[in-house]
């Protein structure tokens, strides 16, 4: 098997477990959206390294019990335009599908 189709193969499945629990569904077509919702169209990403990762950390260190995410502004770009990172755990809180 080669790299190219055991990675697609990884990501399928990571693209399964996330349809699952935001009770959704994997379509995962090149090009087009990994899973979709209700109310949402999910881009599934799957990295062995992220730099957003210790920006994360950082947000949980000093979270406090409260919930840590990361608001990533890109310069030059509108505020509505921002990107938000947060634990899938948290998401779901947010949106109620952990309940």
């Amino acid at each position: 098997m080669s790299l190219v189709s055991k990675n697609r193969k990884k990501a399928k499945k990571v693209e399964r477990a996330i349809a699952k629990r935001l009770k959704g569904r994997r379509v995962g077509i090149l090009g087009q959206e990994d899973v979709l919702t209700d109310q949402f169209v999910v881009e599934v990403k799957t990295r062995k390294k992220f730099t957003a990762w210790s920006w994360y950390q950082q947000a949980v260190k000093n979270a406090k019990g409260k919930i840590p995410l990361v608001i990533v502004h890109i310069s030059n770009k509108h505020h509505n335009n921002d990107l938000v990172i947060l634990s899938l755990k948290d998401f779901e809180k947010l949106i109620k599908l952990g309940e």
